[in-house]
């Protein structure tokens, strides 16, 4: 018989490749011990990235959904795992090192045994420090490689990062496939190359199901030494998610692998109660398409859970598209020509901003830089001509060192911009403010928490913690629930009702001085003539929405509040506006 294979169940991933919301607390707390009754997995993903923050969306505590859910399985010793993205720690946007710190400390105490470090571009600088601290907090550090396809991504590419990692302390490597698309012979050979020369580090498989070759993969991996395989189960298992247990387990034991055996009535009991938590109300959030498998995704490489709101993107900007067709004579283009023209657009833009995986956030970085190549192209301007601080900071090395090429073109459009490059340790970057928080804290009277967890949470997702703490976040998770129920139930609502629920949803963009709105801003006191954002682009926290004029000719910077998705378009160019007046509307966002 061949070596024994472990098996793990990313159930908060199931749910994150699925749909917007993850299950509540006592939703958790029930299916647990059905979990360990099915006898068959090591570990469980208990939490991390986008379960805490869609926590507190839905208006409830996440420490304690965390405590909760892991309690039964640490009782069981079962060990519960959770995914940290590195420089960026559970949110989309980069967080200061005494709040990264703080988090490996609260986590253990919550009895969270393992954490998976990714960085979106294989920077080790953004993982190191994070192997230090979760060390320190009690914690077992689990280094992610980022599995995608290039030229730059080559074998000797990921067994130089994965060398560096463990000697930095990584004590696992997982195989972090986020779109489905490594190729199983490469994933073989670099599973082979790390155990041949480190046989004690644990060697574990992620891979998503999207394309189609997941199960490949996990054959070859498993051939050449891996111990552990990411699984799901019914109904949540497939379409974009991750490969089923009972698949997995019968074709490794076909294969001669020792694997464990799965009780059967347990498996049908947790189908039924995740089936249930469809019914009761996640249902509402989960997108149809990724319950779906797409050979589509080999050609752009893109990960599959963004395939939803990628979608939506595209119907926003194919509107205003084609009405620039129409007005030049050109044909309309459907829904299929665009995805076309869109995946093309990404083949083209990837390699010329230097091949980062596509993974959060530099997989919707790259798909944006495309979708308004898509639009200007269209108006005759050219490419790369509408791109935010985000996709510079890419770009420019400001979230890591790009793994391939900065393009030419794009280095001197840098430069005609005045924009500067940097090769700095990214986290030497951002200043320290925990002590800031903690300020915030005393000056409302919250209670830090057991462990300080409720300080933690504020400081890593300070303005959904506000939200949930003045009971914002709950009723408008539950105009937000409504608005879903009626349109899945096809209810008919007046265009009031219609507008109230998504104001529910959204943030408003409030002018915060009177004056005069632009929507781009050439620098040196100049506004630049521009193009009104679509309805459907995407923005990150602390993007520039807006700039205004103000009466005494200074412009004033008007943030994306949260970011998301612009919903709602409530001033023109040029238009003078009071200090107040809303200006449009964002539809929050959930991390992928």
């Amino acid at each position: 018989m061949k070596k024994k294979i472990q098996f793990s169940l990313v159930y908060r991933d199931m749910w994150q490749s699925s749909g917007k919301f993850q299950p509540l607390k006592e939703e958790l707390a029930r299916i647990a011990p059905v979990i360990i009754e099915m006898g068959c997995f090591a570990r469980v993903e208990t939490n991390g990235g986008a379960f805490e923050q869609v926590n507190l969306l839905a208006g409830e505590n996440p420490n304690e959904a965390v405590r909760a859910f892991c309690k039964p399985f640490n009782e069981a010793g079962i060990k519960t795992h959770m995914l940290d993205r590195g420089l960026n720690g559970l949110r989309m946007y980069t967080v200061p090192d005494d709040v990264r710190a703080m988090m490996y400390r609260v986590k253990a105490k919550q009895g969270t045994n393992i954490t998976r470090i990714f960085d979106g571009l294989n920077d080790v600088r953004n993982i190191i420090p994070s192997i230090k601290w979760a060390k320190e907090g009690g914690m077992t550090p689990q280094a992610a490689l980022c599995i995608t396809n290039s030229p730059v991504h080559t074998l000797e590419y990921y067994t130089a990062i994965a060398e560096q990692l463990i000697e930095a302390g990584a004590e696992e490597i997982c195989l972090k496939d986020m779109a489905g698309i490594g190729q199983p012979a490469l994933l073989g050979q670099l599973t082979k190359a790390i155990k041949d020369k480190h046989p004690e580090i644990i060697i574990e498989y992620h891979g998503h199901s999207g394309p189609g070759l997941s199960m490949a993969s996990i054959l070859e991996v498993c051939n050449n030494g891996a111990d552990i395989i990411d699984t799901a189960i019914e109904p949540l298992s497939w379409g974009k998610v991750h490969p089923d247990v009972i698949s997995v387990q019968s074709m490794l034991k076909n294969e001669g692998f020792d694997v464990p055996e799965i009780n059967m009535n347990a498996y049908m009991k947790a189908r039924a109660l995740t089936q249930s938590f469809i019914d009761e109300w996640l249902g509402y959030f989960i997108n149809p398409q990724n319950k779906l498998m797409s050979s589509l995704l080999l050609g752009c490489g893109l990960p599959g859970g963004m395939m939803g709101s990628m979608m939506a993107d595209l119907t926003g900007i194919r509107q205003t598209i084609n009405n620039l067709r129409k007005k030049k004579g050109d044909e309309e283009l459907s829904v299929d020509d665009m995805l076309v023209k869109l995946f093309d657009e990404v083949a083209y833009v990837w390699p010329r901003v230097g091949y980062p995986p596509l993974v959060t956030p530099f997989s919707q970085y790259v798909k944006n830089i495309a979708l308004m190549n898509l639009l200007t192209l269209e108006q005759g301007k050219g490419r790369f001509v509408m791109m935010d601080d985000s996709m510079w900071g890419m770009i420019l090395g400001r979230s890591g060192k790009i793994p391939g090429t900065i393009d030419p073109e794009l280095v001197e459009l840098a430069k005609a911009k005045g924009l500067e490059f940097t090769d700095a340790d990214p986290h030497t970057l951002l200043k320290n403010n925990l002590e800031d928080f903690r300020k915030e804290m005393d000056e409302n009277g919250w209670d830090y928490g057991q462990d300080e967890e409720e300080l933690f949470e504020l400081a890593m997702h300070p303005e959904q913690y506000r939200n949930y703490k003045s009971g914002q976040a709950k009723k408008n998770f539950l105009a937000d629930l409504q608005a879903a129920k009626d349109a899945k139930l096809g209810a008919k609502v007046s265009p009031e009702e219609a507008a109230a629920f998504k104001h529910a949803k959204a943030d408003a963009i409030v002018s915060p001085v009177k004056g005069q709105i632009f929507w781009e801003f050439q620098g040196e006191g100049e506004a630049a003539p521009a193009v009104e954002p679509f309805i459907g682009k995407e923005y990150q926290e602390g993007d520039a929405f807006c700039y205004i004029m103000t009466p005494w000719g200074e412009f004033e910077t008007v943030p994306a509040a949260l970011g998301g998705k612009l919903v709602e378009i409530n001033a023109k160019q040029g238009a003078k506006i009071s200090k107040g007046d809303v200006i449009a509307y964002i539809e929050r966002p959930t991390a992928e």
